[in-house]
């Protein structure tokens, strides 16, 4: 599968990088998580669009190709951001919404703010459904992490970071701290400005004390027929009880639980990811629109 070509859009106050393909039904728009980018889906948005859907997955403001607008990364700021540019695509309708970690809150923050765009809501090892989160996330919201952060992201650090990996694989041990996912944010945390947007967006949502956001009270609105909800079972960042208990709120809607897969169930299990992606958003009533 060909990868997606990265695009920007110029939009009022900001430039959001992201990626489109075009194909039927209504648009799946992938949000990721805070310090991803795109690239943290796999190859999720290419089989989205080899099986004919048109998707469109999103770097989020101060991540990615993607500027830092006015320096406000909250959810709120994050979800107009998204809509500005499904506006600017000409997507004016209703989508399918799909959010790991980070993205998951502000797909729960844009269906809060634009209820009428949204047909439904996939949620990957949600942030927002909970206190838990793991320790780097409390670690990155004190005082002085921005220190830390730049001494722990330089060359040299990571390449020992790298060699650690390798020794724990020979030791059958899983360190998710240094996982491969883990280790490209700290690279791209290396550059000054993609470290003060990551350490903004962390303290909007996260406190010493753990998550200080929560859309548990925001998802009155949501059907929960509509609400696909996927966790992996080894998740040392957000607990996968978060997800089982929203399940548990919303009678109706679907949880699937990814064995051994920890932060990341979609680049864990790609395939049963994505087959879960298009079933969940093939519904007879999308496709008769």
């Amino acid at each position: 599968m060909e990868p997606l070509r990265r695009r920007t859009a110029v939009l009022p106050g900001h430039t959001l990088a992201y990626v489109e393909a075009r194909g039927t039904g209504l648009p799946l728009v992938m949000l990721h998580g805070v310090g991803s980018s795109i690239d943290t889906w796999g190859d999720i948005p290419q089989r989205l669009a080899a099986a004919g859907r048109t998707v469109v997955a999103v770097d989020l403001l101060g991540h990615g190709g993607s500027d830092h607008g006015n320096g406000d990364f909250s959810l709120g700021a994050h979800a107009s951001a998204v809509r500005d540019l499904l506006d600017h695509l000409d997507h004016r309708g209703r989508v399918h919404l799909v959010g790991h970690s980070l993205g998951g809150g502000v797909a729960l923050q844009f269906a809060y703010q634009f209820p009428e765009r949204v047909e439904s809501m996939t949620l990957v090892s949600s942030g927002g459904l909970g206190r838990d989160v793991g320790l780097p996330l409390r670690a990155a919201s004190l005082p002085g992490s921005e220190l830390v952060l730049r001494a722990v992201s330089s060359e040299r650090v990571v390449r020992l970071a790298r060699r650690s990996t390798e020794w724990l694989r020979r030791l059958s041990l899983d360190a998710e701290v240094l996982s491969p996912h883990a280790l490209e944010k700290l690279e791209v945390l290396r550059d000054s400005h993609r470290r003060r947007a990551f350490l903004s967006t962390v303290r909007s949502v996260v406190g010493p004390d753990g998550q200080r956001v929560s859309a548990l009270q925001k998802m009155g609105g949501l059907d929960p027929e509509r609400v696909l909800i996927v966790w992996g079972d080894r998740d040392p960042m957000l607990p996968v009880e978060h997800g089982r208990a929203v399940a548990a709120m919303l009678p109706g809607s679907r949880f699937v639980l990814v064995p051994g897969a920890s932060h990341h169930p979609h680049t864990f299990d790609p395939e049963l990811v994505a087959a879960e992606l298009l079933a969940h958003t093939g519904d007879s009533r999308v496709a008769a629109r």
